[in-house]
């Protein structure tokens, strides 16, 4: 069965791979499963045909069979336990993978989505100026601890696996601000997940549908 994801014909960030589709594309990259790519325009997303296979009109979406799934971290997740590759075959070391992953959605990602929010979408309120820098402090802290976490380790937890995968995905979303600069440790590590062939081959397939 063929498996087809979703993806904006036209990226917000143009192709540089901050889309969420990258980390589905990077996932099945490295587990070496082919797709397709179904591109959908920012008024389609929010139609009828979309809305059936994604709730809340949003991309990235994966369809295999009779299988339709959304949210980027339950597909990769999908993709991991399903083909061998980006999770450990010892349970304890799959567990900890699988926590990496919750980790990266659910304590690094929300304070770096309120930083997008503040300095793009609520730039021009009266109050972004006062409430910018208390999201970066935030975001600052869980970088700090993360960074101590890391140490001098290539991956978090042994070798690569599906929680870096979407680690480095979320951390790539604060290159643009420099904060990710601040912490050499893990520019690092986000620099080593760009350098797996599998990042490489995403980030050019996301490029190349916003070059058209």
């Amino acid at each position: 069965m063929t498996i087809v994801i979703t993806a904006f014909e036209r990226s917000p960030d143009g192709g540089q791979g901050l889309a969420r589709d990258t980390r589905v594309r990077w996932a099945l990259e490295e587990v070496g499963q082919p797709y397709e790519v179904r591109l959908v325009s920012l008024r389609a997303k929010r139609e009828p045909p979309h809305l059936r296979v994604h709730p809340f009109g949003l991309i990235p979406t994966y369809e295999e069979g009779d299988l339709v799934l959304f949210e980027s971290g339950a597909i990769v997740f999908h993709v991991a336990e399903r083909h061998a590759g980006l999770l450990p075959d010892d349970a304890d070391a799959r567990a900890r993978a699988i926590a990496w992953m919750f980790a990266a959605l659910s304590t690094v990602e929300p304070p770096i989505l309120e930083l997008v929010t503040v300095r793009i979408l609520e730039g021009d309120r009266p109050w972004a100026g006062e409430r910018l820098p208390l999201v970066q402090d935030r975001i600052r802290e869980r970088l700090r601890l993360l960074s101590a976490r890391l140490g001098d380790a290539d991956w978090l937890d042994g070798a690569f696996s599906a929680g870096d995968l979407m680690m480095v995905s979320v951390l790539l979303r604060l290159r643009p601000s420099g904060l990710l600069d601040e912490f050499p440790t893990l520019a690092a590590y986000v620099a080593r997940g760009e350098a797996r062939p599998a990042y490489a081959r995403a980030f050019a397939a996301q490029l190349a549908v916003n070059a058209r």
